[in-house]
């Protein structure tokens, strides 16, 4: 059963690591020059709803861990005078208020990650500006609908439980292999939370402890990044927060325990070609502005030339 011990630096959490030092490889030649995270889905890039999602359950001071020819996220929360300056002599006010939306979101921070080697490292290039604060880390990857709120819920539990806190969803078995996976246990609280006892990551097929894989959102204490120190690099060199995680979750203390929310809300996952298509589809159609039009054409062309 899960400890209901309060953490030592239970606290509100306002800080936010977003990891974008990746090389984007998936996406090649389009992230050769131009970072992955800047890829808009429909009119926005996938950072923006990011950092949105971040804003909007109170994280307002927000790091972004990046690297080379990443100097284009840094632009993006930046003013841009000129463009404004010609989009307000051209009386354009809707296109001006989306440009100056995103440089007035939070206070933005950036690190370089210099050596890619891995998301634990990534979050370890935090230490210096999360100090000894709670903090959430959210990754560009997945993109939760701001209808089902999710890291409310995990600051909540983390709140409650102490600890770490890390976002669960339950994926078809031969989907798994792609996942950190969570073996849990039941709590005494609500049904969406359970205490994580053991964590593998990207198991081999038939391996896993269970069917909840661990997606892009966490609630994690300062110990994590001791944990992260002295995590060793796995067979590629990288060093995953998954095993850092896995060594909090067998402590009831000084860092531990470990909990998950399981999450059942809409999620669009932006990390490959396909699943980023789909939810550029999914969120077009969505749209109230263009929605009603674009559902028509893509249910004529689903007839037409799917048919």
């Amino acid at each position: 059963m899960s400890s209901r011990a309060k953490a030592p630096h239970d606290q509100h959490i306002t800080k936010a690591v977003i990891p974008a030092a990746g090389l984007g490889t998936r996406f090649l030649p389009a992230s050769k020059a131009m970072p992955k995270e800047m890829l808009p889905v429909v009119d926005k890039p996938a950072i923006q709803y990011v950092v949105e999602e971040a804003v909007t359950a109170g994280l307002t001071d927000v790091l972004m861990v990046t690297g080379r020819n990443k100097r284009a996220l840094e632009d993006h929360f930046d003013r841009n005078y000129e463009l404004e300056e010609f989009l307000i002599r051209r009386g354009d006010t809707a296109r001006l208020g989306a440009v100056r939306e995103s440089s007035r979101l939070a206070t933005v921070h950036y690190v370089r990650q210099g050596d890619p080697r891995g998301l634990g490292h990534a979050v370890l290039c935090a230490e210096p500006h999360v100090g000894d604060r709670t903090f959430a880390v959210l990754l560009g990857d997945d993109l939760i609908d701001p209808r089902d709120p999710l890291l409310p819920r995990m600051a909540a539990v983390q709140n409650r439980y102490g600890g770490s806190v890390v976002a669960l969803m339950e994926v078809d078995p031969d989907q798994m292999h792609l996942y950190g996976c969570a073996k849990v246990v039941p709590t005494d609280g609500d049904d969406d939370v359970v205490q994580v006892t053991d964590l593998v990551e990207k198991p081999a097929p038939g391996r896993a402890p269970s069917r909840y894989a661990v997606i892009g959102r966490y609630v994690l204490s300062p110990e994590i990044f001791p944990a992260l120190a002295k995590t060793r690099a796995d067979h590629g060199g990288e060093i995953q927060l998954t095993d850092a995680l896995r060594e909090l979750a067998q402590r009831r203390n000084d860092g531990g325990p470990v909990h998950g929310v399981i999450f059942t809300g809409r999620r669009y996952d932006t990390g490959d070609r396909d699943a980023y298509l789909r939810a550029t589809v999914r969120l077009a159609c969505e749209r109230a502005d263009i929605g009603p039009g674009f559902r028509a054409w893509l249910k004529e062309f689903s007839a037409t030339e799917l048919g």
